[in-house]
């Protein structure tokens, strides 16, 4: 809980339950959007920001309903158009958190464009890119995120595409932050979510999501308690990149890639693992470390990137700003009329 100064006269606490709204949650039972939402409320009463200052942004399918679960703010829109009314809502309301919400299905393929342009931006709003790997309201079509051979009511012989990398797409159109959860992992998807609000600027997070009806288990490779120790690595600013059961695991330099090494094995020692650099300008490492998928090299949660750079959002007020100040507009109706006008009678 975080105390937050209401009028400077007043100071008040929240906790997660006053950013939960009276609705059912309408899911099916196991799904990993219980786990997410759930998660989302205690970051948000950790950042203490009000609810009234918050909105909720989302598009369509299973993810896209997060907004009604939601005491802030709402807005429900259509398919893959999540991004560019956030975007809008940002642009307009400067001092309003807002949390867009997407599927990979309504985020990477109607919305796609939507997706890389809001990176590309930098829109100071935090973007949740649920990936279930499936089309899950639509009943189990195969998703931009789909392996390669992947069978589904769309593809019943087997995917003949390879799929998007969420974080792949962030770093072709230069995005400042990224960061990669699982829906088991609750504590780190806290911890990211709330980075990605501390964040100035388009806050992109991955959470890797079950769906029970028409794609369980598709993460069980990481995610399974028994081994989800050595096939995955929690990244923190600062700190050592080691894992495993024993943390006795650890990401060393090998030419221009990485290497998974046992420390004390082979000569290898802690002095030789890198330790990690979220703030680093260059996307270099940080790429490498989001394309690590679990199997020669465990799969990297945490925040992987965290850079800072312009917003588009603070940029356009600032010209906004300008403009006025310049020309002596005080409102839209100023504008129109400082040009050549006529008075019909």
């Amino acid at each position: 809980m975080i105390m937050t100064s209401i009028n400077d006269n007043t100071t008040i606490g929240f906790q997660p339950r006053d950013y939960k709204s009276d609705q059912v949650v309408r899911w099916c039972p196991g799904c990993g959007d219980h786990a997410i939402l759930n998660v989302l409320h205690k970051a948000m009463a950790e950042l203490g920001i009000p609810p009234h200052k918050t909105a909720v942004i989302s598009g369509i399918g299973c993810s896209s309903r997060l907004p009604y679960y939601m005491n802030t703010y709402g807005f429900h829109t259509i398919h893959g158009r999540g991004g560019a009314v956030a975007t809008g809502v940002k642009v307009a309301n400067p001092e309003l958190t807002v949390w867009q919400v997407a599927g990979d299905g309504d985020g990477l393929a109607i919305g796609g464009n939507h997706f890389i342009h809001e990176v590309r931006r930098n829109v100071d709003l935090n973007l949740l890119l649920l990936n279930n790997k499936i089309y899950g309201l639509t009943k189990g079509q195969y998703s931009p995120t789909s392996d390669r051979g992947f069978v589904s009511k769309s593809s019943p012989y087997g995917t003949t595409e390879d799929p998007f990398i969420p974080a792949e797409l962030v770093f072709g159109a230069r995005g400042t932050f990224f960061a990669r959860g699982i829906d088991v992992e609750l504590k780190i998807s806290q911890e990211i979510m709330v980075a990605a609000q501390k964040h100035r600027g388009c806050s992109v997070v991955e959470i890797l999501q079950n769906c029970m009806i028409f794609n369980n288990g598709i993460h069980n490779y990481i995610t399974d308690r028994a081994t989800r120790a050595d096939r995955t690595i929690h990244l923190v600013h600062g700190e050592k990149m080691i894992f495993g059961v024993n943390n006795d695991k650890g990401l060393v330099q090998d030419g221009f890639g990485l290497k998974a090494v046992t420390i004390g094995q082979d000569g290898y020692t802690m002095d030789d693992v890198l330790v990690h650099d979220a703030h680093c300008e260059s996307n270099f490492l940080h790429q490498q470390l989001a394309m690590m998928d679990g199997h020669e090299l465990p799969l990297a949660l945490g925040v992987i990137r965290d850079v800072e750079a312009l917003t588009y959002d603070a940029e356009v007020e600032q010209q906004v700003e300008q403009v006025k100040a310049k020309h002596g507009f005080s409102c839209l109706r100023d504008m129109i009329v400082k040009g050549d006008t006529w008075e019909v009678k």
